[in-house]
């Protein structure tokens, strides 16, 4: 191979390799900026055919309904813990911060946070939908997938 195909091959080799490698810390960096959407029952159970669980630690966003009769708030600071329901499980969420005037128990939210070691969730942020006529595209599939709720979102504990 005479010198100058030689030089040229160690060029192209060289730029091939800048690119994979700042695409593989594009990559890498959008990972770790990404908030994955689960419900309670995906959290417990599993998402999708291959029914991964998140792990502890990882970011997510959480959307269910706030189980009535579950809101506990500290007298003497802003904490308060919730437990949010779907059609499939039931998922304890910690939160420190002044919650949104719509939040309330039976209503529709989406906590973003991070997944504890003991399957709580803790919060940064909740939202609260803002109308009775809207819900975040997720959760409304989610809840449409099926209508029914677990016995302990009903405050008699009636099926």
């Amino acid at each position: 191979m005479n010198p100058r195909r030689k030089t040229r091959l160690w060029v192209a080799l060289t730029v091939l390799a800048g690119l994979g490698l700042t695409m593989a810390l594009v990559l890498y960096a959008l990972r770790a900026n990404i908030d994955l959407f689960y419900t309670p029952g995906e959290i417990l159970y599993g998402k999708g055919a291959a029914q991964e669980k998140p792990e502890p630690g990882q970011r997510l966003r959480v959307g269910g309904m706030v189980m009535p009769g579950s809101v506990k708030r500290d007298s003497r600071s802003l904490k308060v813990s919730f437990r949010l329901y779907d059609a499939r499980g039931v998922v304890d969420v910690d939160y420190d911060g002044i919650l949104p005037d719509l939040f309330r128990e039976g209503q529709g939210v989406v906590a973003q946070g991070v997944l504890g070691d003991d399957q709580r969730i803790h919060a940064r942020e909740v939202l609260a939908k803002h109308d009775e006529n809207y819900t975040p595209p997720e959760v409304k599939a989610a809840m449409d997938a099926n209508h029914t709720r677990p016995p302990q979102a009903y405050k008699d504990n009636r099926p």
